[in-house]
């Protein structure tokens, strides 16, 4: 065989922040020093969703899920002694990204960069905040303004940074077919572009620059064929829009640029060791093909169902990809599924039935009016609901959870308290404390921040007008402005936004057919609200906090529903208090909370407590999420009826529970019915 140069790896990242700044740089420089080529930030959702970490929504959130950044000050912490000049970032920030973009680039002039040539991506897709993840903070209209902005601001400025990567990672975790996936994710490209177009800051002539820069973030299933020929679809289709609506000429321009982080969805808490090939096959989706390769990777690591991935496990996620990149062959040839009929029918068809629900979200007004009448979160309401029907009637297998459960001792997880990071309750206190100090000093010695009140002012009189608010923002961010600040500010010109729950219009999943398990469950929930003497037993289900991601809440929801509860269900973002104002005022039967972040400890005692205090204990209070077994243990002596956790997948079995739960709080006889 003659020689031949091989292909350069993609850059190799690892999800990766918690706690604070300081504790994030050490474990940013370490994951450099061990052959990570890029940084990929998490931050804490109160800094996704714009608040400062003394709010009262960002109680028990604070450095769980990411890294908290509030101010420049931060923001140097973060990067100290990373030469940002040098380095490849990827930030997933939405709501928020202008604020954070602003703050990197105040920090790399501070370094001594030359800005033009800052390398990375800012999240920055709004759509699927709205859909799937719950990030959102301002209404689809000045949510897009923000992007544009931002986009125009970085052709002209940045020019290496790609400002928006329109993200399907999240619309497959929220039960996205392939299909949904590439046409709800080139529905929200095509909105952007239409937008920056549209609002004259970029010349036609640039407009090859703007398309250029805009990357994807996409998410790789365990269908590793399926999902390989659904990138070759996204590429057609991209190159298809860009040239035909746009009018780009330089195939440069056209190309399809993603980075990957692999599916999370599928990672198990039973037998979690089976994720370790889970990931493999998922990494193997989309490096196998040259033609369809991602140019940045990210895995998650074998433990990310049990809590937080120490950085041991996040090593091991690393070097599975370099053992691909630098010891097997993989980089050494062309494309090797050129020519393959079956690759080739697979990709036509996606490509097909994507162009058809694109032209269909194009006669509803787009994207942003697809959001707004809430089709795009029904239909994936409606698919996962398929999915979650399909598993619990084993007609779709997952290793450990619905076939092959028999297990030897597992010696990984034999101490789970040392399995997973564990973020110090402390944690909240010193960064609050911190944040109050900045507040207190940003103006004096040895900051000396001009004031930042006329520079939120100076925000809101741009907001309420139409000049790009970057200029605005970046003053913001050298005046010491907080998080919250901007946010804040914004939030006064531009309101907040409550995205669509899909609930109400999802279609039934599971059909409740005479003598299955859903029928039974029908019939207990009938009996119960008979013997209370109620027409309909009522259901609260509530996401306390800032943990968006809903998609377990809405599908216990929709099987609520299904099995004859009338149910509450008012999205995410809510305080202990409003929870329980909800309960009481809707006269409620069960409460069930719904936390994915691990804030549970926090606010589900605070739900109880107030539920106490009103004298409703006859409530029976649920919890689920990704609880570790010592905190379900604290939280049942707490007060909690039940806790179920994704190993739980019956989603109608935990519906009958409840019921079980709600007999058991008004003192009614343990009820068995028979089909």
């Amino acid at each position: 065989m003659t020689e031949r140069q091989k292909d350069r790896p993609w850059l190799m990242r690892t999800y990766a922040g918690h706690s604070t700044a300081e504790a994030s740089n050490e474990l940013y420089r370490r994951n450099l020093a061990k052959g990570q080529t890029g940084l990929s930030v998490a931050f804490d959702l109160p800094t996704q969703t714009g608040y400062d970490s003394d709010h009262i929504l960002a109680r028990g959130e604070v450095g769980r899920v990411g890294v908290p950044i509030a101010h420049v000050g931060d923001m140097r912490r973060l990067f100290q002694d990373i030469p940002l000049e040098q380095m490849n970032t990827s930030m997933t920030i939405n709501a928020t990204a202008m604020w954070l973009l602003a703050l990197y680039q105040v920090v790399a002039e501070e370094q001594g960069a030359d800005i033009t040539k800052l390398q990375g991506t800012t999240q920055n897709d709004i759509v699927k905040e709205y859909l799937s993840r719950g990030t959102h903070v301002f209404p689809p209209v000045p949510s897009l303004r923000l992007t544009t902005d931002m986009i125009a601001y970085t052709v002209s400025h940045l020019p290496k940074w790609n400002p928006i990567n329109i993200c399907s990672y999240h619309l497959q975790e929220a039960g996205a077919t392939p299909v949904q996936e590439i046409a709800y994710a080139m529905s929200t490209a095509i909105a952007v572009l239409d937008a920056v177009r549209d609002s004259g800051q970029v010349p036609q002539e640039r407009m090859g620059d703007v398309v250029g820069r805009i990357s994807f973030f996409v998410n790789a299933g365990v269908r590793f064929i399926e999902e390989m020929c659904k990138m070759r679809a996204f590429g057609r289709i991209w190159d298809r829009i860009t040239r035909e609506r746009y009018g780009i000429e330089n195939p440069k321009h056209r190309r399809f640029r993603y980075g990957v982080q692999v599916n999370s969805l599928g990672l198990t808490e039973a037998q979690p060791e089976n994720n370790v090939q889970r990931i493999v096959l998922e990494m193997l989706a989309v490096t196998l093909s040259k033609d369809a390769r991602a140019r940045a990777v990210q895995l998650p690591a074998w433990n990310e169902a049990l809590g937080l991935p120490r950085p041991w496990d996040q090593q091991w996620s690393l070097r599975i990809q370099q053992v691909l990149a630098y010891e097997s062959d993989l980089l050494e040839y062309e494309d090797i599924f050129e020519g393959s009929k079956v690759i080739e029918a697979k990709v036509d068809e996606l490509v097909e039935a994507s162009l058809a629900e694109i032209d269909r979200i194009q006669e509803m007004g787009g994207a942003m009016a697809a959001v707004e009448s809430g089709y795009l979160k029904s239909q994936l309401v409606a698919s996962h609901a398929e999915r979650r029907g399909r598993i619990e009637s084993g007609q779709e297998k997952i290793i450990g959870v619905n076939a092959f459960e028999g297990t030897e001792p597992n010696p990984l997880t034999a101490d789970l308290d040392t399995a997973i990071q564990t973020v110090d309750p402390e944690v909240e206190a010193r960064v609050i404390a911190a944040l109050q100090q900045w507040r207190d000093s940003r103006y004096q010695p040895p900051f000396n921040h001009p004031r930042p009140c006329k520079a939120l002012e100076k925000l809101k009189e741009a907001a309420r007008g139409t000049e790009n608010l970057m200029e605005a923002t970046l003053e913001c961010a050298r005046a010491g402005v907080t998080t919250g600040e901007w946010a804040g500010a914004l939030r006064e010109v531009f309101g907040e936004f409550r995205a669509p729950t899909g609930v109400s219009s999802a279609p039934v999943a599971v059909p409740a057919e005479e003598g299955s398990t859903l029928a039974l469950v029908r019939r207990k929930v009938d009996l119960t609200a008979k013997d209370l003497g109620v027409g309909k037993l009522r259901f609260l289900v509530g996401k306390p906090g800032l943990d968006g991601h809903s998609n377990g809440a809405e599908q216990i929801a929709v099987r609520a529903r299904d099995a004859g509860f009338e149910v509450v269900y008012q999205g995410i973002r809510l305080t202990p208090e409003q929870i329980v104002d909800a309960a009481l005022a809707e006269d409620v039967h069960a409460v069930g909370l719904s936390i994915l972040s691990g804030s549970h400890a926090q606010l589900v005692p605070d739900v109880l407590e107030r539920l106490r205090v009103a004298g409703a204990t006859d409530i029976p209070v649920i919890a689920g999420g990704i609880i570790p077994n010592g905190d379900a243990e604290q939280l049942r002596a707490a007060g909690v009826a039940a806790v179920f956790t994704p190993k739980d997948f019956d989603i109608t079995g935990i519906i009958g529970r409840i019921v079980d739960e709600i007999r058991k709080a008004n003192k009614l006889d343990p009820l068995e019915v028979s089909a």
